[in-house]
């Protein structure tokens, strides 16, 4: 376990940490890793490195993103949970919320009910992010929605699962060669939040996140 350069003080969104170079959340689960992140120790206290070369969310915040709309106790569905990168650090942001994990490929479930085991706030769900009335049954309230899937008609999966849910505020990672490989990222950008707002959504903030994922960008959305 390494110690940090600089002293590690939260950022202006909660659950959220940095040193002045990197991100952290402060691990749920001391001396534990999901994807090979650094740990470190400060005064007791152990923080994981939050990667933004592999997770979006991370990355929005290093491009100055502003709309952070987990809060201890917030209740996630995470559509796209894939392995559980992401969603374990959103995991340790919510605390005693719950993230509802939804990943449609048996491969990558496996790996996520793994870290779902050992961070009780987690849930897997192995099912199809278009069909939520699959999953209506076990998801229970939830206060944000986050989607995270490589495939066409992102806007209307997103605006379906709201909808379903009555959820008011989601972050939308989207990725524009999963919706048309022909056309310039930034076209498929503005598509997407013209889908979004004419479904009667707002979208609040749009952050391109290149360098750290080229041709995606993160939507923040609120009814």
């Amino acid at each position: 376990m390494g110690r940090a350069r600089n002293l590690i003080v939260p950022t202006g969104h909660h659950g959220v940490f940095t040193d002045g170079s990197m991100l952290f959340t402060r691990n749920s689960v001391p001396n534990d890793r999901v994807y090979g992140e650094r740990l470190y120790d400060q005064e007791g206290v152990e923080y994981r490195e939050w990667v933004p070369s592999r997770s979006k969310l991370a990355a929005y915040l290093r491009k100055g993103g502003e709309s952070f709309p987990f809060k201890e106790g917030t209740t996630v569905l995470y559509l796209g949970a894939a392995s559980g990168t992401t969603s374990s650090h959103v995991a340790d942001i919510v605390g005693k919320g719950t993230v509802y994990c939804v990943e449609v490929s048996p491969r990558s479930f496996r790996d996520l009910v793994a870290v779902c085991e050992k961070r009780k706030n987690m849930v897997p769900v192995l099912s199809d992010a278009t069909r939520p009335e699959d999953y209506s049954f076990i998801v229970e309230s939830p206060d944000i929605l986050y989607q995270d899937i490589a495939q066409k008609g992102q806007a209307a999966i997103f605006v379906k699962n709201m909808r379903a849910f009555g959820i008011k505020e989601g972050m939308l990672t989207v990725k524009a060669r999963s919706e048309d490989v022909t056309k310039d990222p930034k076209e498929v950008f503005a598509d997407v939040t013209s889908q979004l707002e004419r479904s009667g959504f707002k979208v609040v903030e749009l952050v391109d996140l290149d360098p750290f994922e080229k041709d995606h960008a993160m939507a923040v959305v609120r009814a």
